[in-house]
């Protein structure tokens, strides 16, 4: 192993008299390069880029694509594909399993979003009807008890009737 003995102010000279950009490290590469991947001067009033949006693939275009692949006999034909595409293996496959369950012949696609439990769902029928078969209960009560009070009076005008006989001329 081979060591240099020599002071850091004789290194810096001998750097200077060989190459004078070398020393300057990655300064020296952007004040060569070209003009257009310069950094802009403070003076310069830069455009602001828009952000990029995420890419909307409709249910129609991934079973277009899954229908592709599946036509691809030939070693290679699916990466070629996919790079025409611009779609990611892990995307494929996710399409393929969509597919198979018949998720991608829908129209729209699903809404986004926590969806309904179906157990929440149950509990609010199952309180709903609780409260209209107490309600039913408390009319069959009172009907029973109208009922009830209606054989009475016609019982007791049962009892006058062979009263009121007697008592008219």
């Amino acid at each position: 192993m081979k060591f240099n003995n020599q002071s850091k102010a004789q290194m810096h000279a001998a750097g200077d008299s060989v190459d004078t950009g070398a020393s300057q490290g990655a300064r020296r590469a952007t004040e060569d390069a070209p003009v257009s991947t310069r950094p802009l001067s403070r003076s310069v009033d830069s455009e602001v880029v828009p952000v990029a949006k995420r890419r909307n693939i409709t249910n129609a275009d991934k079973r277009r694509i899954v229908l592709a692949a599946a036509a691809c006999t030939k070693p290679g034909e699916i990466g070629a594909l996919m790079r025409r595409e611009g779609v990611y293996s892990s995307a494929l496959a996710t399409w393929r399993r969509q597919y198979a369950a018949g998720e991608l012949n829908a129209a729209e696609a699903k809404k986004r979003g926590p969806k309904p439990a179906p157990a929440r769902d149950e509990l609010k029928q199952l309180a709903l009807m609780t409260r209209e078969r107490d309600k039913l209960r408390v009319q069959l009560s009172n009907a029973h008890l109208i009922i009830e009070v209606q054989k009475k009076v016609a019982a007791l005008l049962e009892q006058l009737e062979p009263l009121t006989k007697f008592a008219s001329p």
